[in-house]
């Protein structure tokens, strides 16, 4: 933090800073096969065979079935194929496209992999041959062809619904029960499945929702109708790819209780300042928004509200997007109003309704395609920066940190996946279960971040509270539930997802408390002075002021500081934007003590997955200081080439910083520092449940970084992480050992889209470190050449902060003349 600072300084944005040099990822340990199983190759080829040449029997009738229906292209069947429990399914290989033959989804039952495969009119020769060569023929290495592909396969059948049903299998409904299903479409060239399946749908007496979903290889629509209905159109249509329950959006209007208080407003007012036209908006995605409050009016005009169906109105009847204005524009109006100095505003005001009220939902809509069209209707003002908030989700926590048919909207729409306009968009992480909130914290540590919290580009804001007073003489007995500093009772977090799935939520903000009194059970909202104070959307009536708290206070919170970071630099992109939201944050004591002491990388792990990197400190977060400087890099890297047939890595980007190297030496040699790195950039989505591993992988890129060590060379670090860098004039020792020590470590801050790391260690090392590589790894852009991504350049931030221990250390002024003579160069 900058609290001893004595005066505020711009952070340092950094130009041209990189050179891009030809890239190949060194070698890593391992590489081996997959674990198969034990097989007698003359009898495991026989029996799959067999199993092939019964299929074929009945693929006849269901073409003829799919003929009789109105499908004169792209006709097929379906197969599944199993694993043995507990052993891998080489299921990326059981796709060939040349064929038309395409994997539609992997689950895991029961300890076994069952990969689900479209198989085109004809071509199940294709598995005929494999398996026959598999039987006959040996690779030059005297190994059975095809090996490891065919002794993973241990049964081949017919699939049925239930091998298209990605959820948990007790959430598919009894035969009968007519529900909305979300349903995952193929994509075609040949033929227009989407347009086949409403064209069809009253046929199959099936009802289709006017929403859609488009990606790359998949089309999402909601469909009404029973079990037995969505199972005959699988093999009548030939279309659908995976199977999923609709959700429930209803978990977003807690934390309602009215302050009855009201403030100084018309004080206030004569002392505020407007923002200026061209300032910075945050757009509010939720109840719509009352901007004749008092207090709205300043930084919201009538033309700037919208709605996704006219027919609704742009007003508020329920309160939900008032409230998370006030908390925009102004962060918690408790503070703002008894504010004795002038109150400049930095951003305006937007809003789009995406929901007229909490009971719309009993009718089911596609709410990934509702955002994306949302966002459209306001960015008819194109002209204009903007942060959009959006604290609507689901209660149902079924994903576990998977992609949903919604995040991976939000992350095509942040992606600029259709336009190539990158948006910030920022994300209530959820809340927990209010009759179980008196379990805190426990209930907090398996309430799971909610729908569409887990896409990998928003930012997903958690909560936490230092409201922890209450009145004790009005209510005796009772006692504040959260102590000072800790994660509120309404935060829900990512405790039980996988490893490998990204940080959420990334950042925490004040979402108020609850009180907790033994002579009751469940915890309760008893006191407004543990909540935050907004504005009320009944403000006629006089309640101009009312509490409001949880999670949706928490990102409004957060995106109140976004704008006033895109107001401060406007020349930030929305991935720098998130960089330094992340960059700034900090884990306060409480936050530490739950998983103390934190010696291992399980611990780090763990206060990861429950708080993110902790509180934005908005001095960190907006200035600079002598003693604690901070440089911001935005580039553009080319992650893969093609060369032939092959895709491939093609460029790292090496930053050479301007750099205190002077100053750094000049210090006591035992003189701690620290060095702060975070690269952020956004992903484009490849959703659907095919592994997300191989050429299958959700993201279409990935980007990581690394530091010069202080006792390499350039061209040793350069030889370190990338192997077209050694070459035999210059021979490659192996790598230096690195001197300090990094907080989380290279495996830890990999995940998702932004990576977050300190370094800590003595001043002289430092002064040796300004060198920083940013790097692809894999993605589906590389993995999937025939999509013909893989030629497409990628915008990251990157932002480095040093900090020394004395104020009266200046490193702020020789990087800050550094960059004054390059830019005059």
């Amino acid at each position: 933090m900058a609290e001893n600072s004595k005066e505020r300084l711009p952070h340092l944005l950094i130009q041209n800073s990189a050179t891009a040099e030809s890239y190949a990822r060194p070698p890593r340990p391992g590489g081996a096969g997959i674990n198969t199983p034990a097989r007698n190759r003359q009898a495991h080829a026989e029996q799959l065979l067999e199993q092939i040449q019964q299929i074929q029997t009945q693929e006849t009738g269901i073409i003829e079935q799919q003929k009789a229906f109105g499908l004169d292209v792209s006709n097929g069947i379906y197969l599944a194929f199993e694993s043995e429990p507990d052993f891998e399914l080489k299921f990326a290989s059981l796709e060939f496209q040349p064929s038309g033959i395409e994997l539609c989804n992997v689950k895991l039952v029961d300890n076994k992999t069952i990969a689900t495969v479209f198989v085109p009119e004809g071509k199940l020769t294709h598995f005929l041959k494999k398996i026959s060569q598999y039987q006959l023929e040996n690779t030059p290495k005297n190994q059975p062809k095809n090996k490891d592909l065919v002794e993973s396969i241990t049964s081949i059948k017919l699939a049925a619904m239930d091998a298209l049903w990605t959820d948990e299998p007790e959430l598919m409904p009894n035969a009968g029960e007519s529900i909305w299903w979300e349903v995952w479409l193929r994509r075609s060239g040949e033929i227009d499945y989407e347009a086949f399946l409403r064209d069809h749908a009253p046929q199959l007496d099936l009802r289709v929702g006017t929403e859609s979903i488009h990606f790359l290889d998949r089309i999402i629509v909601l469909v009404f109708g029973a079990r037995e209905q969505i199972s005959q159109s699988i093999h009548l249509l030939g279309a659908i790819a995976e199977l999923r329950k609709a959700k429930d959006t209803a978990d977003f209007f807690t934390g309602m209780g009215r302050q009855d208080q009201r403030a100084w407003i018309e004080h206030t007012l004569q002392h505020l300042t407007p923002p200026p036209d061209a300032a910075p908006s945050v757009c509010i995605l939720d109840t719509g928004v009352n901007q004749a409050h008092p207090l709205l009016q300043p930084v919201a005009e009538t033309t700037d509200m919208h709605s996704y169906l006219p027919s609704w109105g742009t007003d508020d009847r329920h309160g939900h997007g008032t409230n998370m204005a006030g908390l925009s524009v102004y962060g918690d109006l408790t503070e703002a109003l008894t504010n004795p100095l002038p109150i400049r505003l930095t951003h305006r005001l937007e809003s789009v309704k995406i929901t007229p009220n909490p009971d719309f939902h009993a009718d089911k809509s596609l709410y990934g395609a509702i955002t994306r069209e949302s966002i459209a209707r306001v960015e008819i003002e194109a002209n204009r920066q903007r942060v959009f908030c959006m604290a609507v989700s689901t209660t149902d926590d079924r994903d576990r940190g998977r992609p949903s048919s919604w995040s991976a909207a939000i992350d095509a729409i942040t992606s600029g996946y259709e336009d190539e306009q990158q948006r910030l968009i920022i994300l209530s992480a959820g809340n927990t279960d209010p009759q179980y909130r008196h379990l805190y914290p426990d209930n907090n540590l398996t309430d799971e971040v909610h729908d569409p919290g887990q896409s990998w580009n928003a930012l997903t804001v958690g909560g936490y509270t230092d409201k922890a007073w209450l009145d004790t003489i009005t209510n005796p007995g009772w006692s504040p539930l959260a102590p000072p500093g800790g994660l509120a009772p309404a935060s829900c977090t990512s405790m039980d997802w996988q490893k490998t799935w990204p940080i959420k939520p990334e950042i925490v903000m004040e979402a108020g408390n609850m009180a907790t009194n033994p002579a009751h059970v469940e915890a309760d909202y008893i006191d407004d002075a543990l909540q935050l104070l907004t504005t009320g959307h009944q403000f006629t009536l006089g309640k101009q002021l009312v509490s409001f708290g949880d999670t949706s206070a928490a990102a409004a919170l957060a995106a109140n500081l976004a704008a006033k970071v895109q107001a401060l630099y406007p020349d930030y992109w929305p991935e720098t934007i998130r960089a330094l939201l992340v960059h700034s944050a900090q884990w306060t004591p409480a936050m530490q003590a739950v998983f103390a002491p934190l010696t291992t990388q399980e611990k780090y792990r763990q206060l990861l997955r429950y708080c993110g990197y902790g509180v934005p400190d908005e001095e960190t977060l907006f200035w600079s200081a002598r003693n604690e400087l901070t440089l911001v890099a935005q580039d553009i890297i080319h992650p893969y080439t093609k060369e032939g047939s092959e895709v491939k890595t093609r460029d790292v980007n090496l930053h050479t910083l301007p750099w205190p190297a002077e100053i750094l030496r000049d210090l006591p040699p035992e003189t701690q520092v620290e060095m702060k790195v975070t690269l952020s950039y956004f992903i484009e989505p490849n959703p659907g449940s095919r592994g997300w591993v191989n050429k299958y992988r959700f993201a279409s890129h990935g980007l990581r970084f690394d530091v010069r060590r202080p006792l390499e060379t350039l061209t040793e670090f350069k030889q370190r992480i990338n192997q077209k860098a050694r070459d035999e004039e210059n021979a490659y020792n192996g790598a230096k050992p690195d001197s300090g020590q990094w907080l989380l470590g290279e495996k830890l801050r990999s995940l998702g889209s932004v990576h977050s790391d300190s370094w800590t260690g003595q001043a002289a090392e430092l002064a040796e470190r300004g060198y920083i590589a940013v790097y692809p790894v894999l993605g589906w852009w590389k993995e999937r050449a025939n999509l013909e991504r893989w030629g497409k350049s990628a915008r990251y931030a990157l932002v480095v902060s040093i900090k020394t221990p004395s104020v009266e250390t200046d490193i702020y002024t020789p990087v800050e003349n550094q960059i004054f003579v390059q830019v005059a160069v």
